[in-house]
This record gives C-alpha cells, sequence and structure tokens, in this order.
C-alpha cells in the first residue's frame, strides 16, 4: 500500500542567530540584522540603504532650522559675519529666512514620513519571517516540550517576540540613530563654527545625561514592577469578593471585605506615589545636567560675542541646536525601557528557535516504504523518567492486514505503544520495525504519514467540517470528503445542517457532540488512507448506542489495514486476531478472546468486572425507564 504524500517539516534556524535571554542589545540585533538585511531579497535591502538615506538628510534638513534662526537674527542686528562672504542676500532678507525656516521644517517632517513608509516593509517582512519560523520550529519540537510548557506561554512569546521586533526596530529607527546622528551633525557643526571645548561640553552633557537616565530608568523599572503587582493584587481582590457576593453576605463580612481590599490599595498608594516621585526624580534630573551644559554653552558663546568672534546670531544658533536635541534625549528613559523589554522578547523567540528537538531525523534518514505494513516491537523498554519504568522488554507483532488489541489496566503502558510507534519518544532499549525499516533510522515525516490515528480525545479545528475532514489530505477531492464522511456514517448528518460541510465546529470541536467528533475524526482518517491505523481507546468515553455505531464504522476503516487497537472496554476487541493484555509494563497474558476466557487469567477477571458493570449500568438505565413510565401513566389518570 503507498504512502500519501506528506509536507516537509520546517527546519530549524541555523546555530548562528540563536541568542539567549539576558542578552544585550547588541547581540540582539546582531541575531535580527539577517532578517532586517535578507540576503535573498535585494528589494529590502535596498529600502534600508533608502530609509538610511532619508534619515541623514531629514536630520540635515533640520540642522537648517538653527542655521535659519541665526541668520534670521544677524539679519534683523545688521550684523557682518561670515555668512556674508558667500550668502549676502540672504542676510538683508529676514522674511526670506523665515520662509527658509518654516521650509526646514515641513521638508525634515516629510522626509521622516516617507523614511518610515519606505522601511515598514523591512520591518514588517522580519517579523513575519522570524514569527513564521519560531512557529514552525514549535512543531517541529518534540512532544515533551510542549506537555511541560503552557501553549498560552507559548503563544504569549510569539506575540511578545513579533512587538519586541516592531518596538526595537521603530525606536531605534525613529529615536536612537536620529539622535546619534544629531549628535555627530552638532558635533561637526560646533568644530568647523567654533571650538573644541563646545565639543567637550556637548560631549560631557550628552554622557551624563544618558548614564543619569539608565540609572534612573533601571531604579524605575522596580518601582513600577512593584506598582503594578500590587494593582494586580488589588483588583484580584476586588474581583474575588464581588464573585463571592453571597458568601460575603451570609457571614456578614462586608467590612473585612473592605479592609482587605485597603490593604492592597494602600500598597498601591505607596508603590504609585513612589513611581511619581522617581519620575519627577527622573525628568528634574536630566533637565539639570541639560541645563548645565546648555548654560555653558552659552556662556562661551556670550563672551565670544563680547571678544567680537561670535555673532548674536551665533548664540541663538547654539540654543537653537542644544534645544532641538533636548526633545529627542527628553524620550531616551522610555527608549531605554522599551528596547531593553523588545530585547528580553526578542530574545526569549530565539531561544525557542535555538531549542533542540529531542527527537531528530539521523544524517541521511530514508523515508519509509510500505509494500505490507508489518508492525513490530522487539523487547522494547521505555521510562518517562529513569526512575518509573512504563515498559519492560515489550514484545509482539502485528501481521499485514490483521488488527490486535492492546488491553490492560490503567497505566498499563498501553497509550505510550501508540506514542512510541508514532516516535514522539524513543524507546531507552529496543526497537520498533515497520517492514522490517527500524523506524529510529526513517524520516520521521514519512513514518507519520503512514501511520493513521484515531484518538480517544478527538480535538478538531474551529473551522467547518469540510476542513477538518480534508485535513487528513488537504489536496483531496470534495467527492473524495464526501466519499470519507459516508464510510464514517457521518455523511446523511451533514447533509442535515444548514450549512452542510460548511458548518462551523466551534473551538475543539465543541458544537459536534461526541460521537459526532469521533465520526469526523474517523473520516479525516479514512481520507488519509494510512496503510497503518492506531485507535487509541476511540470508543471509551462514548455511551453504548453510539459506541455501537463507531465501532461499525471503524471495522469498516480497518478492513485491509495493519491495525493497532488500544483498548479500555473489552467488548470493541472480541474480533480482534489478536489480543495482548498489558499489566505494570509487561505482557502477561496474549490469544484469541475465547482462549483468554478459558484461561481464566488477568483477561477473564477484566471481562467479569467489566460485564458486571455494563449489567448494572444497564438496570439502573431500566430502573430510570419504568420509573419515568409509572410518573407518565400517573399524571395522565
Amino acid at each position: 500500500m503507498s504512502v500519501p504524500a506528506a509536507p516537509s517539516p520546517v527546519p530549524s534556524l541555523a546555530r548562528s542567530v540563536v541568542i539567549k535571554p539576558g542578552s544585550g542589545f547588541i547581540a540582539t540585533f546582531r541575531a535580527l540584522w539577517p532578517y532586517l538585511w535578507p540576503a535573498e531579497r535585494a528589494d529590502l535591502r535596498g529600502r534600508v540603504v533608502a530609509a538610511f538615506a532619508l534619515m541623514l538628510i531629514g536630520r540635515l534638513i533640520l540642522m537648517g532650522v538653527p542655521f535659519s534662526f541665526k541668520w534670521i537674527t544677524d539679519a534683523l542686528a545688521q550684523t557682518h559675519s561670515s555668512v556674508e562672504n558667500w550668502l549676502p542676500w540672504l542676510v538683508g532678507a529676514p522674511l526670506a529666512l523665515t520662509v527658509l525656516y518654516g521650509l526646514a521644517r515641513v521638508g525634515s517632517s516629510a522626509f521622516v514620513q516617507m523614511r518610515d513608509a519606505i522601511f515598514a516593509p523591512v520591518f514588517m517582512h522580519a517579523v513575519r519571517t522570524l514569527a513564521l519560523q519560531t512557529f514552525g520550529h514549535l512543531h517541529y519540537l518534540s512532544l515533551r516540550f510542549h506537555l511541560e510548557r503552557k501553549t498560552g506561554g507559548l503563544t504569549r512569546v510569539l506575540e511578545r517576540g513579533r512587538n519586541g521586533i516592531e518596538e526595537m526596530v521603530r525606536l531605534g529607527l525613529n529615536q536612537l540613530v536620529p539622535v546619534i546622528v544629531e549628535v555627530a551633525l552638532i558635533i561637526a557643526v560646533l568644530l568647523a563654527l567654533f571650538d573644541w571645548r563646545y565639543v567637550a561640553v556637548l560631549v560631557v552633557m550628552v554622557v551624563a545625561y544618558m548614564t543619569y537616565t539608565i540609572k534612573a530608568t533601571e531604579w524605575r523599572i522596580a518601582i513600577r514592577s512593584a506598582m503594578n503587582e500590587s494593582d494586580t493584587d488589588a483588583n484580584s481582590k476586588a474581583i474575588d469578593s464581588l464573585l463571592n457576593y453571597e458568601t460575603v453576605k451570609y457571614f456578614g463580612a462586608e467590612a473585612r471585605e473592605t479592609a482587605r481590599y485597603d490593604v492592597a490599595m494602600a500598597r498601591y498608594e505607596r508603590n504609585s506615589i513612589k513611581s511619581y516621585t522617581s519620575l519627577a526624580l527622573l525628568n528634574f534630573g536630566q533637565a539639570t545636567i541639560f541645563a548645565v551644559g546648555l548654560t555653558l554653552s552659552m556662556l562661551m558663546a556670550v563672551r565670544g560675542f563680547q571678544a567680537g568672534t561670535n555673532t548674536v546670531g551665533d548664540l541663538v544658533l547654539i540654543n537653537s541646536m542644544l534645544i532641538q536635541l533636548y526633545l529627542p534625549l527628553n524620550f531616551m528613559g522610555t527608549v531605554y525601557r522599551e528596547i531593553k523589554q523588545a530585547t528580553l522578547d526578542i530574545a526569549e523567540m530565539f531561544s525557542l528557535i535555538g531549542r533542540d528537538p529531542e527527537i531528530q531525523d539521523k544524517p541521511g534518514a530514508l523515508p519509509l516504504q510500505v509494500p505490507a505494513g508489518e508492525v513490530v516491537f522487539d523487547d522494547v523498554h521505555f521510562a518517562y523518567v529513569p526512575e518509573r519504568p512504563i515498559l519492560r522488554g515489550i514484545s509482539f507483532k502485528v501481521p499485514p492486514g490483521r488488527t490486535v488489541a492492546i488491553v490492560g489496566p490503567s497505566g498499563a503502558g498501553k497509550s505510550t505503544i501508540s506514542r512510541l510507534l508514532f516516535r514522539f519518544y524513543e524507546p531507552q532499549k529496543g526497537r520498533i520495525l515497520i517492514d522490517g525499516q527500524p523506524i529510529a533510522d526513517i524520516q520521521q515525516v514519512s513514518l507519520r504519514a503512514a501511520i493513521g490515528m484515531v484518538p480517544q480525545d478527538t480535538v478538531l479545528f474551529n473551522d467547518t467540517i469540510e476542513y477538518n475532514i480534508r485535513y487528513g489530505r488537504p489536496e483531496a477531492t470534495m467527492e473524495e470528503v464526501e466519499d470519507a464522511a459516508r464510510l464514517a456514517q457521518i455523511d446523511r448528518f451533514i447533509r442535515t445542517l444548514p450549512e452542510g460541510y460548511a458548518t462551523s465546529v466551534g473551538e475543539r470541536g465543541l458544537k459536534l457532540s461526541g460521537g459526532e467528533k469521533q465520526r469526523v475524526a474517523i473520516a479525516r482518517t479514512i481520507l488519509k488512507g494510512p496503510p497503518v491505523l492506531v485507535l487509541d481507546e476511540a470508543t471509551s468515553a462514548l455511551d453504548s448506542f453510539t459506541e455501537k455505531e463507531i465501532q461499525d464504522a471503524l471495522d469498516r476503516v480497518s478492513e485491509g489495514r495493519t491495525t493497532l487497537v488500544i483498548a479500555h472496554r473489552l467488548s470493541t476487541v472480541v474480533n480482534a486476531d489478536e489480543i495482548i493484555v498489558l499489566d505494570k509494563g509487561v505482557i502477561v497474558e496474549r490469544g484469541h478472546h475465547r482462549d483468554l476466557l478459558a484461561a481464566d487469567g488477568v483477561y477473564a477477571a477484566m471481562w467479569n468486572r467489566q460485564r458486571e458493570v455494563d449489567e448494572a449500568k444497564a438496570t439502573l438505565q431500566r430502573a430510570t425507564q419504568e420509573e419515568g413510565e409509572s410518573v407518565r401513566v400517573t399524571l395522565a389518570q
């Protein structure tokens, strides 16, 4: 029997881009750079160059604003400056200079907006690429990883990572890099028109400003975190109390609840005051450092004016340049905090990508070939943790086209066998073979393409019935989908629905009953058409009537296929070619149903217990029906 085609898994990213949480901004940006400068996208690299050029041009134009102030001032003061030597007509035209000032502001803003528009496809491509690779890698990781992590937590990592990339690029492009460029341009102007002392004052001021901002922001982050925790605590106490309104009333505990809430609000009040106080200190310290640097620079300019080496316009120029620099510097605390958080979020996303899957294909692994479908477990030992062995030397064979059932008490290791067959885990000892090929030596994707699974707990995608059935083979035609549904005995039900196959099944398939979900799962497996079939307690959660219908559908599906049935209800396996009884990880009995009953061992004891339970349920059901009939007769009289 041929194996259905299966898509290749999404490959893991190269190790060169992997960083760990706690890595600094430089390490994170270095890992992010290949996505912002993609080797295969010349158009996006061109956009990066264009955006950087527009940023430079915008900053150069913005530098024209303080120069316009200088020239207007000198023109109005009718002073003689070096400008007259090369631009004499502007010195005598204050109105024209004022227009130039306005044009400089408009031009700078225009270049900023063009830069953002041109660069947007670059960082959004990076967001999409990284999110896609992370999502694909999560599916590539092994089952143990997903059982140990909360799915909601993983999606939050994806969400925060996407937002972190946007924040880092946005703040870096709009705030950090422009500030660095502007400081460099101001240094160049000061060296060209003034002297090194102005540069020294500027550098010391910027270094002191940034050092103070970073230290104060780190201090404020801890305060803000405590404030958020106290706010969360107060809200949770309020919600808890209001949800238990009746209980509060029963015990007359209104005053107690109010006092309890006030304790949380008092803590929130203290932390909020600290937050506002720390913000005031941050702003005051920043303003003081900047004011000192600005004052020193202007004092030197005044001394130059008194000495005849500077004009009034020079004083205005220095003041305008530094005031213009103060506005972006004032946001550095926010920029630092947001970039730091973005760095942590991106690093967490990269740490997921850098995690190796527990189960990996061997180098040169070949695809599985299934000419017959024989399944063999050869002396298989397995434990999830070394201290608690689950399987102890399990050996059995499922001949091609035959059905073998595995039964036993809870915790015997039945479902572990199906997980090992799908290679979600590796046995510590022994081999599992399909048609003589050890599954440890073949490609996982081809292995799983050859096996169909109908589990006990069927979870459907929040999409249509057609989508969920077609999931078994996406390229199938609608006719094939309907044929699979007919074999699973659900086509007639689907056609009674107003939207038919386009009916949404809801979150986790909750709009369907348990039996309907199982039939959809069976149809999905029929459409997949695997040579090997695993039925993992597929009817144990259903009522007796539904179980009989589902079992009939499963019997049709397993015809001609190698079938491994893992069962809790023994009535579903009486026709199996062989029944294996598992207990505490070892095979204690094996044989046909009649032979096992005749042996009067573990299987016979399990059969008798289940029969007694079934008889008790039937008696209770009959009694309930008779009681209901008696009530109806009485009411009729």
